[in-house]
């Protein structure tokens, strides 16, 4: 039951504000639901050019595929969303209340094996997070040259430390790194990134819980900013 409140109160609020298509920048913070802007209407923080132009519809269903097809389709999440939602088993050692069960091996669910090129998606959305974060260091409106820092660019950053945790302690990651190597002595650099992101995947389940309240408030942070309810908290 928490988990179906909370996947559900989440997919609520990220579908309102990709639609909504306002409130999402006030320099120099940028929400990750609209990163990367690439349309006409946010060329204050198209960092990467419009090449979508005059797109009709909210600027954030250009990119929200990426990372939503990368939560879709992540192992953990699967698990989840298929207990809370469709009982699918409710738990371990429970009869499940489906008379058939075909796996996914069919549609929608046979889209799920696109994971792992999923993450390929999910890493670059990663690296543009990132620099949103740097960018996050600048000056705001009014403000002179420099490096400058707010709670804002703390709650980017914090957003941005945990999706990366979450996309590295990915299985495909694993799988990716060294997954597919035969002898580990012949390749210790790779063995040794293998030891480390299969530290993270231990962790998978809390990582991929943590950036997604940490990407929802970062979205709600940056909004109530650009509003105008409450003010950014400028340390220097």
């Amino acid at each position: 039951m928490a988990t179906f409140v909370v996947f559900s109160s989440f997919i609520v609020y990220a579908t309102w504000r990709a639609f909504a298509d306002k409130d999402y920048f006030t320099e120099p913070y940028l929400s990750p639901f609209y990163s990367p802007c690439l349309t006409d209407s946010c060329k204050a923080a198209a960092d990467f050019g419009t090449p979508f132009g005059g797109f009709p519809l909210s600027a954030a269903l250009i990119i929200l595929v990426f990372p939503l097809s990368f939560r879709l389709t992540c192992y953990y999440y699967r698990k989840s969303y298929y207990r809370a939602f469709w009982l699918s088993p409710p738990a371990c050692a429970v009869a499940e209340p489906h008379a058939k069960y075909t796996g996914e091996t069919r549609l929608p669910l046979i889209l799920n094996n696109i994971h792992r090129y999923a993450w390929y998606a999910a890493m670059v959305i990663g690296v543009i997070l990132t620099y949103d974060v740097v960018l996050a260091f600048g000056p705001a409106e009014g403000e002179s040259d420099g490096i400058h820092m707010g709670l804002g660019t703390l709650v980017l950053l914090a957003n941005v430390v945990l999706i990366w945790l979450y996309t590295l302690s990915c299985h495909s990651c694993r799988h990716a790194v060294g997954g597919r190597l035969r002898h580990f002595s012949k390749h210790p650099v790779r063995y040794w990134m293998w030891t480390q992101v299969s530290k993270l995947n231990a962790h998978h389940a809390k990582f991929a819980w943590y950036s997604l309240f940490s990407v929802a408030l970062a979205d709600l942070y940056v909004m109530l900013v650009a509003n105008g309810t409450i003010e950014d908290l400028r340390f220097f």
